[in-house]
């Protein structure tokens, strides 16, 4: 639908936004563990780290040689991994571009917190709609959405430039790039559009995120707080020309 590029909004509380660096980094560094390790590790890592619904509500259970961590803890570890590069781009660049001003109004802490509840948050919706499932769900997206939708609640009227279409470059108002997104994920829960993503985990994340941004971001940060306002040039008195002084030595 659209990718992001940037946005003219600068940090207020924070110097570097070492969190979201850091995520960014984990993801990109697990990524990499099992896809350079070979197939069968990074079948492992899916089965074994992956959240699968029907395992997690005692549906069924998973071979023991599958077994990495307990159950309960998929909600957290499926979010750092990825099916390919494009499925670890989007999501990295989704969060490059909206982490930093989300980690900004909430500080470093309590940014992580979030984060992972909203990943959290994800697979629990994904689990509730597909219980049954014995597929695992892996990868970042119901963060991000929550990330998302905290952006939005934060800076609705920051100007985002994005890639409409995946090549027209634009700058909108980020309530109309962002409501689009949000709008688009729910459209495509409802009519049950591609199987291979999950629309829930999307949707779990995003009222996550816009639930606890309320709650969880700093004292004295507003919502929808403001526009970015191009600076105007200041109007001054015209100069007059400096009254004539007398010469001691009288006219010439």
């Amino acid at each position: 639908m659209f990718i992001p590029l940037h946005d003219a909004n600068s940090l207020k509380h924070i110097r570097l936004q070492y969190v979201t660096m850091a995520l960014i980094a984990a993801n990109v560094i697990v990524f990499l563990m099992t896809r350079l390790s070979g197939d069968a590790f990074e079948q492992a890592a899916v089965i074994g780290l992956g959240y699968i619904p029907s395992t997690v509500f005692d549906i069924a259970e998973r071979p023991d040689e599958w077994v990495l961590v307990p159950d309960d803890l998929t909600y957290i570890t499926y979010a750092f991994l990825h099916g390919d590069i494009w499925h670890l781009g989007g999501n990295m660049l989704f969060l490059w571009v909206f982490g930093d001003n989300v980690e900004d109004a909430l500080g470093h802490f309590r940014f992580l917190v979030f984060y992972l509840a909203c990943a959290v948050a994800g697979a629990f919706a994904h689990g509730i709609i597909a219980p049954a499932s014995e597929a695992p769900l892996i990868g970042a997206s119901g963060a991000i959405a929550g990330v998302v939708a905290a952006y939005l609640m934060l800076h609705p009227r920051v100007k985002i430039w994005v890639l409409a279409l995946g090549r027209i470059p634009l700058r909108l108002p980020a309530s109309i790039v962002l409501v689009l997104w949000i709008a688009f994920q729910v459209f495509m829960m409802l009519v049950g559009g591609d199987d291979e993503i999950s629309w829930a985990a999307h949707l779990g994340g995003i009222v996550a995120g816009a639930v606890l941004v309320l709650f969880m971001r700093r004292r004295g940060v507003p919502l929808f707080d403001r526009e970015i306002v191009t600076p105007q040039a200041v109007k001054t008195e015209p100069e007059q020309a400096p009254e004539p002084v007398a010469s001691p030595w009288g006219r010439r």
